[in-house]
């Protein structure tokens, strides 16, 4: 017997990829995942391949595994991709401190985030 599929949580002519747990703010993240929204995949591409941003390394990487998850896993036509959503979110914090003057302390939080990159086989046109 065993147990039920689950269903897809994309279209049938969408893949998606995450990323968790990347070292770095939702806010600086958002920046970089701006930066492609909309875009086809292959000038989300290059734009990410000359920003000078350290994480644009990251979301390409992400980026690149969502086109092999749409080309290997559903079959859809790479040329014809475009990046339908790109969302941030947030993930865990450490708390550290910082020892500051007259033996006191100042809290700083490193933040961590996610980031889902879904992308989309455009329809022919008629």
């Amino acid at each position: 017997m065993g147990k039920p599929t689950n269903p897809r949580r994309v279209a049938e002519n969408e893949a998606q990829a995450k990323a968790t747990s990347l070292r770095i703010s939702e806010r600086k993240l958002n920046l970089v995942a701006q930066l492609i929204r909309g875009k086809s995949v292959s000038k989300a591409l290059a734009d990410l391949t000359f920003s000078k941003r350290p994480i644009a390394e990251d979301v390409k990487k992400l980026l690149q595994s969502a086109v092999a998850n749409a080309e290997n896993n559903h079959q859809l036509d790479v040329d014809r991709l475009f990046v339908a959503q790109a969302t941030v979110g947030k993930s865990l914090r450490m708390k550290r401190f910082v020892a500051r003057a007259r033996g006191r302390s100042a809290a700083i939080t490193k933040s961590f985030s996610n980031i889902t990159v879904v992308v989309r086989e455009r329809e022919e046109k008629a």
